[in-house]
């Protein structure tokens, strides 16, 4: 599924702090020195490596922030698979322009593009299921909105963008509010009706006392083995949502996937992602 990109005023002030770094206090000198201003060029992102792309609404916020006359085409869009070879996006007009854009633009794309390409390992591996693959907060401070629309690319799902989209009770919850049933009774009372409540679970005791408690609408289960997984969404039996969580690296996701729980979170998804190899050729 190709999803509708996000609006670039939201996007803009992270490309354009990204290139004031870059810049720094008095811009590209190397190419000011040597490059004439009248030089054009014709410019290719292209791919080095196959992967699910992402990114190319950022890169092409980076060109245009440093000259809005630059001509930016995207080839491929994203959430688009590209082969080695394949050209992302043709950027024509002054080569001093495309120079100063090019590292800026790289290093998102190629970013996103990876964690986009990790993705969408990990939801090929639940083919057959209902499961689907969600990411998590362990992202890069400040990146967060690109790392979770490069999941999406991937073919995944977003989970809470912030401590205030949903509650979410942990094991640290738990312990300091002094157990399963005071924390579901503080929510139960708490909570707006538009206030999904997930609560974390690392064994099957809890879970049951979850279940007699109510008040959760998602159960977080935390570091099971598969096994156990399974038995916790069979005592569920379909009255909360079940969510799995902690070690669930690519090689696990299919047999946790066949245990028949609703999503997979995983934070290797957005923190242990490879960068994608992209290269801008002249």
């Amino acid at each position: 599924m190709l999803h509708a990109p996000l609006p670039d005023l939201i996007l803009e002030p992270l490309v354009r702090s990204a290139l004031m770094e870059d810049l720094g206090t008095y811009g590209d000198v190397t190419t000011r020195a040597v490059i004439p201003a009248d030089v054009t060029y014709d410019a290719r992102l292209n791919a080095r490596a196959a992967g699910v792309v992402s990114g190319m609404q950022i890169a092409r916020l980076a060109f245009h922030l440093v000259d809005p006359s630059l001509l930016v085409e995207t080839v491929t869009p994203d959430g688009a698979p590209c082969q080695p070879g394949d050209t992302l996006m043709t950027i024509k007009g002054s080569a001093a322009s495309i120079l100063s854009g090019e590292r800026v633009a790289l290093n998102f794309a190629g970013r996103l593009s990876g964690i986009a390409t990790l993705t969408s390992q990990f939801v090929a591996e639940t083919t057959g299921t209902a499961t689907r693959i969600t990411c998590t907060r362990k992202t890069t401070p400040g990146l967060r909105i690109l790392e979770k629309q490069a999941v999406l690319h991937g073919g995944g799902f977003n989970h809470r963008f912030s401590l205030s989209d949903a509650i979410l009770i942990k094991d640290n919850h738990i312990a300091a509010a002094g157990g399963v049933r005071a924390v579901l009774e503080a929510a139960k009372a708490t909570a707006s009706h538009m206030m999904r409540v997930e609560i974390e679970v690392d064994r099957l005791d809890q879970l049951t006392e979850v279940l007699e408690v109510g008040g959760a609408d998602v159960v977080l289960l935390d570091n099971m083995d598969t096994a156990t997984l399974a038995e916790a969404v069979r005592m569920v039996g379909g009255r909360l949502m079940t969510e799995a969580s902690g070690n669930m690296t690519l090689p696990r996701i299919a047999e946790v996937a066949a245990t028949g729980v609703d999503y997979i979170s995983s934070g290797a998804l957005t923190h242990s992602a490879r960068t994608l190899d992209l290269g801008l050729d002249f």
